[in-house]
């Protein structure tokens, strides 16, 4: 969730300025719809106005809802609202109104959702058990005043599958106990103990609660004062519980801003073990786990209630970063997701790491595939065409004696974002430095590093949209999401060496479909 706050919104409370956006409930079929310059085409974006972290992530009876952080009346970050949208695949999205509104406790920051199948909070009833939402209140007036305590956090809920709320007459249901940074509500619900469990942001570590009815909350513990990068403020926790080689292990999400490996925001993991009270981490305290290396994946969180029939850990991403994010050359609206992404644990190479794929459902935006001739790849670059802007590439490279392997995306402007593999450093590099309008921040420039996480044949699955690279090594081992903003298409791949041969075993490109047509 967004820390500076924008002095033009700081003269009173403009809630009730703030009504309903009026926003496209089903795909359009006019052409102008969705289809402004930079305007992504799979992956969601607002219809309008400014987004940004990801929110109340939840799954019931066939949808998956995404709630978002959202300021209708600007396309740069304001007093928050919760956005609205469904799917049924995570793919495809229909627009829903504005589901939270700003009141008198204040702005309407990030959270969760859960489905209270019980009914534990009498929010519903067993024949109809609602949705609550569990979001943080930042009261601005309270900021303004120079108080610690303006951040809480409440409840909403709903028995209408998301399309209404009603927030709680007893809010918040947690006060601050002096903390300026209180925020960004996580919850589960922990079979093992048979409670709701709580996790947020306070400050630099998380703190965890634990509640029978989702109304009344106890301390339970706090972690991470003394773990992983504290670069800049913790934010947007989630807590996974997930299955290696048939152990059960807990994965702890934590945001950063900065701090990130490649400068801005972040995210980073812990794997452990949560006994319904305490996380304990597996590994020594000062290492960090990285969830991506690229600039824009930040403060993402995974869906709620995802049935028992589908084992997957389903995550999604702000695609952006808030070295940059108010001022990228996007003008209706700013700011997108990224592709939805299945996590899952592996062990590799004597690690553990998080592993992070794109969806299976994503194939039904496939169009027409076109094979990659397999070919030695040399110090004369060799050029593929690319023959869309929307595009899923596969590449499989037999390393050979080669040093560095360079692979170049451009345009007839020379305009290009390239990826380096270094063998020997077993390293990435990824440079957006020539890619196009760049002019809007000085911080959006600069190679980014990252480690390769395996070693062997090189996979690479990327993906390509209007404003956006996403790089998913060996299987999603390594992940890498960039916004790229070129003046025309990349309409070429170009793949070289720096010294040495290597050989491409075979690859694809696959034309995407938009998802609003």
């Amino acid at each position: 969730m967004k820390r500076a706050i924008v002095l033009l919104f700081l003269a009173g409370f403009v809630f009730l300025a703030c009504s309903p956006s009026k926003l496209n409930e089903a795909p359009n079929t006019n052409s102008d719809y969705y289809n402004e310059e930079y305007r992504p085409q799979f992956h969601f974006s607002p219809d309008s106005m400014w987004m940004n972290d990801p929110n109340g992530m939840v799954y019931l009876d066939g949808e998956y809802h995404l709630f978002y952080q959202y300021y209708p009346d600007s396309n740069v970050w304001g007093p928050m609202h919760w956005g609205h949208a469904v799917s049924p695949d995570m793919v495809k999205w229909q627009h829903l109104p504005i589901a939270l509104f700003p009141d008198e406790l204040g702005y309407i920051f990030s959270g969760s959702a859960v489905y209270d199948k019980e009914n534990t909070s009498g929010l519903g009833t067993k024949e109809n058990p609602p949705l609550v939402a569990i979001y943080t209140y930042h009261d601005m007036a309270g900021e303004k005043a120079g108080t610690n305590t303006y951040q809480t956090q409440g409840i909403a809920s709903s028995t209408d599958q998301g399309r209404t709320w009603k927030k709680y007459e007893g809010n918040p249901v947690i006060p601050n106990p002096g903390i300026r940074d209180f925020r960004d509500p996580k919850v589960i619900w922990h079979e093992e103990s048979k409670q709701w469990v709580m996790v947020f942001a306070a400050a630099n570590q998380v703190k965890f609660y634990g509640s029978p009815d989702l109304k009344n909350w106890s301390f339970l513990s706090d972690y991470g004062i003394e773990s992983g990068a504290h670069g800049g403020v913790w934010e947007c926790p989630d807590l996974l519980k997930m299955e290696l080689n048939g152990e059960t292990k807990w994965v702890l999400l934590v945001s950063i801003n900065p701090g990130a490996p490649n400068g801005g925001s972040g995210t980073q993991y812990f794997i452990g073990d949560f006994d319904g009270k305490t996380f304990t981490n597996d590994y020594d305290e000062a290492l960090t786990k990285w969830i991506d290396f690229g600039r824009d994946n930040y403060a993402g969180v995974t869906w709620s209630n995802v049935p028992k029939s589908d084992s997957r850990t389903l995550f999604l991403g702000w695609m952006s970063n808030w070295d940059y994010a108010t001022v990228v050359p996007t003008y209706k609206w700013r700011s997108a997701m990224t592709v939805p992404r299945a996590l899952s644990l592996e062990e590799v190479e004597g690690d553990v790491i998080l592993v992070s794929k794109p969806v299976a459902e994503l194939v039904t935006l496939e169009n027409i595939k076109r094979a990659i001739e397999p070919q030695t790849i040399t110090t004369e670059f060799s050029e593929i065409s690319l023959d869309d802007e929307l595009l899923k590439i596969t590449l499989e490279i037999e390393l050979g004696d080669a040093e560095r392997i360079l692979i170049q995306f451009k345009n007839d402007k020379d305009e290009m974002a390239e990826l380096a593999y270094n063998i020997k450093s077993n390293s990435f590099l990824f440079s957006r430095d020539q890619s196009g309008d760049m002019a809007f921040s000085d911080k959006f420039v600069g190679v980014q590093s990252s480690p390769r996480l395996q070693k062997g044949n090189l996979g690479l699955e990327i993906y390509l949209d209007r404003s956006s690279i996403e790089i998913f090594a060996d299987g999603g081992k390594t992940n890498i999401t960039n916004l790229v903003f070129s003046t025309e298409p990349f309409n070429s791949m170009h793949i070289s060496t720096s010294k040495g041969q290597a050989k491409l075993i075979s690859g694809s490109s696959t034309s995407l479909k938009s998802i609003w047509r």
